[in-house]
Formats: C-alpha cells, sequence, structure tokens
C-alpha cells in the first residue's frame, strides 16, 4: 500500500514511547464522579482528558478542550475533514481479583499491557493519536483532516458524544477503536428498561428488609447484599449449599443483632457478554427464594426476579425473549442492577437485541412478564446500528488491516455498543485482535504491546488511504 514501507520504518522505535505514554493515563483512575464546573462528569475523567491533551501537545499536535465533554486533535489545517476518530477516556470501576498488579499501575509482562484503561480505551486512544503523529512526522502529503475525539462518558451514557454531536457536524467516515478487529459493521439494539414495585411497609418474619445489587448497568455485578431478618446464619448457608452453583460465587454471613448480612461474591463482566462473567446479583436473588421466607411483597418479588431472571440465564429464556438470526447472533441479557426496601425495589436489566428483534418480540413480550409480576415498566428499545459489509469506506478499512495483518479484513456483530451506534456510517475497527482475551471490565484488563502498535500502523494507513 501507499507508503506503507514508510510507517512500519516509523514504527520500529516506536513501542517505548507508546507504552509509557498509555501508562501516564492508565495511571489515572477517570470514573465518573461527580459533576463540578468544567467538569461535567467528575474530576476523574477530567484528569485523564487533561493529561491526554497534554500528551498530544507534547507530541506537536495541539488540541482543544470542549468544556470538558471531549477533547479535539486535528491532524491538519485543511478545510475538509474525511474521518473522525472516536475513543474516550472514562472507565468502569476498578473491580477485585486483579493479580498481576492493581488497576492502576500499569505493568508489562511477557508483552502484555496491564491496567484498568489499557484496552478499553485509553491504550487505543494513543494508539490513534501516535499515528497521527507518525503521518505527521512523515510529512505524508494528505490534501484533508483527521480529527480525534476524545470522550468521557462513554461507559455511562454517551452523553459527552451527543453533547458534541449537536453543534457540530458528522464527517464523512467515522471509526471508533474501541471493540475489536477486523471490523464491527453491525452493533446489536438495546433494551435496558426499569422496572419497580411498591408496598407497604413490611412488619412479617422471616423476610428480607434490604438488597443492595449491581452500579452499573453494562457490568456484569461482582458482588450483591442482602439484609434478612429472623433466620440464622446455619440455614441461609444450608440453603446456599443446596444451590450447587458455580465455584466462581461465594455467599458470607455476618449476624449483626437481629439483622442477617448476606453477601454474594462473583466476577463481572462485560453486559453485553455475561456469560464470561459470574453474576453475584443472581445468585444471592436465587439463594433469597430458596428460603423459608414469610408470604409478603418483598418475598413475592424476590421470587418473581427468581423466576424471570434465573442465575445463569443469558438469553432471555425465562423472560420469554430469547432469539437470535445469523448477522447478530443470540440476544444476550444480564440483570445488572437490583435494590430493595421495606416499602418497594427497583431493577434493570441489560439485554442486547439482534437485527431481527422488534419491539413485539422484545419490549412487549417483557413488558407483559413483568406486569404480571406485579411490577411497573418504563423504557424502549434502541434500534441495532448496522452498515452494509459493501459500503466503500469498509472496504478500505478492510484493506488497510489486511496490509499489516495478513489477516481477511471481515465484518463481525457484537452486543457492546460503541461511540458510532448512531453516527451514520461509523464502524468500530480495533484494537483488539481476533481470539484475544482482554478481560475487558473485569480483573486484569490487558492488551498485547505488539497489537496496539499494529493498531496504530493500520490507523495511519487509514488516514492516508481517505485523506491523500
Amino acid at each position: 500500500m501507499l507508503h506503507q514501507s514508510a510507517i512500519e520504518g516509523y514504527f520500529a522505535q516506536q513501542e517505548d514511547l507508546l507504552v509509557e505514554a498509555v501508562s501516564r493515563l492508565v495511571r489515572i483512575d477517570s470514573t465518573l464522579g461527580s459533576a463540578q464546573p468544567g467538569q461535567p462528569f467528575g474530576p476523574g475523567p477530567a484528569a485523564a482528558l487533561e493529561a491526554f491533551l497534554s500528551l498530544a501537545q507534547e507530541w506537536g499536535l495541539p488540541g482543544e478542550n470542549l468544556s470538558g465533554y471531549v477533547g479535539t486533535v486535528d491532524l491538519n489545517n485543511q478545510p475538509d475533514t474525511a474521518l473522525h476518530i472516536l475513543g474516550h477516556l472514562d472507565i468502569v470501576d476498578a473491580g477485585e481479583g486483579w493479580t498481576v498488579t492493581a488497576p492502576f499501575q500499569p505493568k508489562v509482562v511477557d508483552g502484555l499491557l496491564y491496567g484498568r484503561g489499557t484496552a478499553d480505551d485509553k491504550g487505543p486512544m494513543v494508539a490513534a493519536l501516535l499515528a497521527m503523529k507518525a503521518v505527521r512526522d512523515l510529512k505524508l502529503p494528505l490534501t484533508k483532516n483527521v480529527r480525534l475525539i476524545a470522550g468521557t462518558d462513554e461507559e455511562t451514557g454517551f452523553r459527552d458524544i451527543k453533547w458534541y454531536y449537536g453543534s457540530h457536524p458528522y464527517a464523512p467516515h467515522t471509526l471508533s477503536p474501541d471493540a475489536d478487529f477486523p471490523i464491527i459493521n453491525l452493533e446489536k439494539g438495546h433494551y435496558q428498561p426499569t422496572f419497580q414495585a411498591a408496598w407497604p411497609q413490611e412488619t412479617a418474619l422471616p423476610r428480607v428488609a434490604a438488597f443492595s445489587g449491581g452500579t452499573r448497568l453494562n457490568m456484569v455485578p461482582p458482588k450483591a447484599q442482602a439484609t434478612v431478618l429472623g433466620l440464622s446464619p446455619r440455614q441461609v448457608e444450608e440453603a446456599f449449599q443446596a444451590l450447587a452453583l458455580e465455584g466462581a460465587v461465594t455467599c458470607t454471613c455476618t449476624q449483626e443483632g437481629e439483622a442477617l448480612h448476606v453477601a454474594c461474591a462473583g466476577q463481572n463482566a462485560h453486559g453485553s457478554t455475561p456469560e464470561e462473567g459470574h453474576n453475584a446479583q443472581t445468585a444471592l436473588v436465587a439463594l433469597l427464594a430458596a428460603l423459608p421466607l414469610a408470604d409478603c411483597p418483598s418475598t413475592r418479588a424476590i421470587r418473581a426476579l427468581h423466576a424471570l431472571f434465573p442465575h445463569g440465564d443469558h438469553r432471555g429464556t425465562a423472560l420469554g425473549i430469547a432469539q437470535a438470526d445469523d448477522l447478530s447472533g443470540p440476544l444476550t441479557l444480564a440483570f445488572t442492577m437490583l435494590t430493595l426496601n421495606d416499602t418497594g425495589c427497583t431493577g434493570r436489566f441489560d439485554s442486547r437485541t439482534p437485527l431481527t428483534a422488534t419491539q413485539a418480540s422484545v419490549q412487549t413480550v417483557a413488558e407483559a412478564a413483568l406486569r404480571a409480576a406485579g411490577f411497573a415498566v418504563q423504557g424502549d428499545m434502541d434500534p441495532p446500528h448496522y452498515v452494509p459489509e459493501s459500503d466503500p469506506f469498509l472496504r478500505t478499512l478492510a484493506q488497510c488491516y489486511e496490509a499489516y495483518t495478513g489477516q481477511k479484513g471481515q465484518c463481525l456483530a457484537i452486543g457492546g455498543g460503541t461511540y458510532v451506534h448512531d453516527i451514520p456510517g461509523g464502524v468500530a475497527f480495533g484494537p483488539n485482535m481476533p481470539g484475544f482475551v482482554s478481560n475487558l471490565h473485569g480483573p486484569d484488563e490487558k492488551i498485547r504491546v505488539a497489537d496496539l502498535l499494529t493498531t496504530a500502523k493500520i490507523y495511519a494507513q487509514v488516514m492516508v488511504a481517505l485523506c491523500l
């Protein structure tokens, strides 16, 4: 491909620079925080954004902080922008279970860079920035601009990108370095409703007085806690043993006066791949549903939730919405949030719906099942995002990927949603190579350094292909 040898030569000496740049960002805890002036998503994302823009400045690519929502870095001063690259600097919670290093202490072991954000999405964002630096340093004669847009709210609602495109135009082409190679041209739809039930103040015994499950809609809960009144630790422990759940789920009981605190622990995972985690919330609901509780509203709610979201059901079978198609694969479902007290409960689940799913086959069915169990339901389906494989932009991406990997640049479908989900013609493109497991949203998140370098080369080639 044009200028490929120059790009390959440039990156032959860039590994140390890349690793140190990614590590600078990974050391920053950029989880969502409380809004402050100029920091709409809290001090953590704001600090990561400033660090990224400082890095760009050091590399000769001045950027701009747009009210703390996003940062932009332009490749050149050409009036026409041919490509937007959308990525994010916010992260999910650090979680537990890390073994190689602490979440915010990046470490390279056997060619793998570990730390929260190395794969999602700080590492890929640095790779894209380094690709821009390469194209500029090589003085390649581009006639169009590339704009890198660094977001700060991808994990908690896309409010940053929605804000940006509320007053800025789309580019002719858009990619997000926040998924897998080769090309993600289909992102499943989302159905993530909120359901609630209310009841008079309870006094019956034994009962569940409180429940607290997950904290993020798009993450399989690694922990869940409940307060039970009127039962002994032995009764709960025996019930847990009888469930015979997988060994990755554990249960502990702590007596405090009349209250018995019951906690389940599992393993988190991305909400679009619930089978990769161990859901502590559904495990605890299953346990509570098996206890000899009084017939009261909280007990009926818990047993209904267990029936609708049984532990290990990742396809929505019990809810009645399981389905699949050849392009998208199966619908996935993760019951990710639940709170309960003596006067009611509120829950949410995260389902990723295939291309052929309809409101009638998903939303209508789920609402009917939940309402029959006594819950009020709110929330509509978000449609899938699909760019046909025949699109010329996708062919360009495929050619660039093939040139640097020797692998077929085919199109894939995912359950996860990236920044391009509502961007016309946008696709997710890298950084994870086929077969690599990054532990996305889980402990020991990692990325292969060599793959990140290859990603940067591919992005540089894409810029050349679209902007000469």
